[in-house]
């Protein structure tokens, strides 16, 4: 519901404007922070609660100066998913912890010695192509849950399960392309619940469709708090979500920076980047502390702050005690666990490829060189590692083994080449 004037930081709207503007931006970020839980089987409703009380913890540690909104992270789901099917949920939720106060850690450095080292140590063409490799990793997960009954079986392809797909595809890519003003900051909700009716309506009439079960609605509480979760750490676990934690870092550094344009005002110097990344940090350790995944900033706010020309903390602090109030109501988390996989598969074949393109766009902007031969060997051997599935493990003990695979291998690797090749004038000259 955009307003007439432009409100900045500080500024309080009225009433009537308050909680529309905050619902919009409720509305822009509920699609994936809950897409994230459902995909790597944590909570739905603890995940909103959250992202929720970990936007008020950010907004309180950045002094509440900067409008924005921390959601579930998309880069955590391969630790996640490789961490809890390995050793249980609660080494994911110590690794996320771990996570958290690494950020903790950059930031104080970053408070004291600046950001060059992170800028020498991963570029752009490091950066860029970890984020592509984290879509393309996740990219058989959407195909998966989009044809296949059991997501795990490559026997169980399901014919209904592609239509309801291909539907809430068609649907989100419509509302992302097509759609103006408010409802083109809302495309993954407009898909889950078209995709959702759709498969509804279908069941109705014919039998296949009908794999949408409301018994745990049902037997749902109508109200309650979410349960701490105790967690537990092992070195494997801890280093995997460090080490993925080195990209969102720079993501989170390339959200200032459009957060900064968009705004008006220089967010890196004030209240400054240690104080982003702390208030970032301390959001994912509280979140993993309720067994809820990782948080971040989230683009999707963003995009609805350039749309309404509306910057104000106090709405983005509404927006929070919506969340928060949502997840505390079980039957409403219980009716998200009813969305059917093949409508998260449909959401998920568009969210990840934009994870993917993201990367290719970071290369893209940054001016990234391929003509020289040092950044096409680094992207195209962390391509073919963090794709293709690359393994690194070995025995430290008879009780423990050391494992990076996949993105996590790829990003070490991604860093090692870049501070070992030596860079052309061109590239030192443009700082890729």
């Amino acid at each position: 519901m955009p307003i007439k004037e432009e409100l900045r930081p500080q500024d309080k709207p009225s009433l009537r404007h308050w909680v529309p503007l905050s619902l919009q931006h409720v509305f822009a970020m509920f699609g994936a922070t809950i897409l994230v839980p459902i995909l790597t089987g944590l909570s739905p409703s603890t995940a909103l609660f959250t992202a929720g009380t970990g936007t008020l913890i950010y907004i309180l540690c950045t002094g509440a100066k900067i409008p924005a909104f921390l959601g579930s992270s998309f880069a955590f789901i391969p630790p996640l998913i490789g961490v809890s099917s390995s050793y249980g949920v609660a080494y994911a939720m110590g690794g996320a912890i771990a996570a958290g106060l690494f950020y903790c850690l950059v930031a104080l450095i970053i408070r004291f010695a600046g950001t060059k080292w992170l800028d020498r140590a991963m570029p752009p063409v490091v950066i860029g192509s970890v984020i592509v490799i984290i879509g393309l990793y996740l990219a058989p997960i959407a195909m998966n849950m989009a044809s296949r009954t059991n997501p795990g079986d490559s026997e169980t392809y399901s014919l209904v399960y592609l239509s309801i797909a291909a539907f809430t595809l068609a649907v989100t890519i419509i509302a992302n392309i097509f759609f103006k003003g408010f409802f083109a900051a809302i495309p993954i909700l407009i898909g889950l619940v078209s995709g959702y009716l759709f498969t509804f309506i279908m069941g109705l009439f014919l039998p296949a469709y009908a794999i949408i079960n409301f018994e745990v609605v049902k037997n749902a509480a109508w109200f309650g708090f979410p349960r701490p979760q105790v967690p537990a750490f092992n070195f494997i676990a801890i280093l995997t979500f460090i080490i993925v934690s080195l990209a969102t870092i720079c993501e989170h550094l390339g959200d200032m920076v459009v957060v900064s344009k968009v705004v008006g005002q220089d967010f890196y110097k004030n209240p400054g980047l240690h104080r982003t990344l702390t208030g970032d940090g301390l959001a994912s350790v509280w979140a993993a502390l309720w067994g809820g995944p990782p948080n971040t900033t989230y683009s999707e706010n963003i995009g609805v702050m350039a749309i309404t020309r509306v910057y104000s903390v106090w709405v983005m602090a509404g927006a929070a005690v919506i969340a928060v109030f949502l997840s505390l109501f079980q039957k409403f988390g219980a009716l998200i666990q009813t969305i059917p996989t093949p409508v998260l598969g449909g959401i998920s074949m568009l969210l990840f490829g934009i994870i993917a393109s993201s990367g290719l766009r970071t290369i893209v902007e940054s001016g990234v060189n391929f003509k020289d031969k040092r950044n096409l060997t680094i992207t195209s051997v962390m391509l073919v590692i963090g794709v293709g599935g690359g393994l690194l493990t070995f025995n430290i003990t008879e009780d423990l083994s050391f494992s990076l695979a996949n993105v996590a291998l790829a990003t070490v690797v991604g860093i090692i080449l870049n501070l070992v090749f030596p860079m052309s004038k061109e590239t030192a000259k443009a700082g890729s």
